[in-house]
């Protein structure tokens, strides 16, 4: 039974693999044309979603979306718990046009994915040196207010993979970001899918995944670092309690409650996502 299980995860995982790869090449194709015809807040929604949708259909895990109308907040610092590699598929279900993320500098260099996150405009990061991610962010900070656009952040900044209903500390980056820029900023509560998704036991199911949006949180009357510190905090509460209260991913066949899902519509446009996102960087703000 164990190498039974061992065997699924592993050709599901190679499934799950080749599927970055097809997309990615898709993404950097998508991603210079729709720049060429100037409508590049597109690119890196078009690819969610050709990820989202594919991976979807292959490997029979749907995300539905409660309260998805939230994400339409522009511009925004939109944050999530952040739990493993199929954090991926979440960021496919979720991105909205004028999304973007942050994410480690090596992975720019990752053959296939770093080619496309580099064509869609990812904003890289070097944790090391902390004076030129700051720069970075300040680009991000313009063209988030400029453009009206929103960017994604695991403030965790490193995935838990627990089986547990938990979340890590948060690191203060995102909330700095979104008090400098003065946008609200956007928890997503997305349900502990150990239970669909998990490799250190080696389980990869069939099932669904939950996620509520949570109302956007302002950061207008934040003045000072201690106000930074208060109020995140204060975010990591509210979603905390809300992933508590989601609770587990029910697998497939298992008796759930209905969620509607306010996103489940057609798309008129195939999409891919990038993924990922540390955020474990100093961003503009030391704190």
């Amino acid at each position: 039974m164990g190498f039974l299980k061992s065997l699924k995860f592993y050709a599901k995982s190679f499934v799950f693999g080749l599927l970055i790869i097809v997309c990615a090449l898709y993404g950097v194709v998508a991603g210079v044309l729709l720049r060429l015809v100037g409508k590049e807040e597109y690119a890196q929604y078009t690819v969610a979603r050709a990820f989202y949708h594919s991976f979807s259909k292959l490997l029979g895990v749907k995300i539905t979306i409660k309260n998805a109308h939230y994400l339409q907040t522009k511009p925004s610092v939109v944050i999530s718990n952040h739990q493993s590699a199929l954090d991926i598929l979440v960021l496919g279900k979720i991105f909205q046009p004028g999304y973007t993320v942050t994410a480690k500098k090596a992975l720019q260099y990752v053959p296939f994915l770093g080619w496309f996150m580099l064509a869609l405009g990812t904003f890289f990061l070097d944790r090391a040196k902390g004076e030129k991610a700051r720069k970075v962010l300040q680009t991000a900070l313009v063209g988030l207010k400029t453009k009206k656009r929103s960017i994604f952040m695991f403030p965790e900044g490193t995935r838990l993979a627990s089986q547990k209903l938990e979340l890590l500390p948060f690191k203060k980056g995102a909330f700095h970001l979104a008090q400098q820029a003065g946008i609200p900023v956007v928890p997503v509560a997305v349900s502990n899918y150990s239970t669909i998704f998990h490799s250190k036991s080696r389980t990869f199911n069939q099932g669904e995944i939950i996620i509520e949006v949570l109302e956007p949180m302002l950061t207008a009357e934040l003045k000072t670092s201690e106000d930074v510190s208060q109020f995140s905090e204060e975010v990591r509460t509210r979603l905390s309690q809300k992933v508590e209260s989601i609770g587990y991913a029910p697998v497939k066949g298992q008796q759930q409650e209905h969620v509607d899902d306010e996103d489940d519509q057609p798309d008129n446009v195939l999409e891919v996502s990038v993924e990922i996102v540390d955020e474990s960087t100093p961003l503009i703000s030391a704190d």
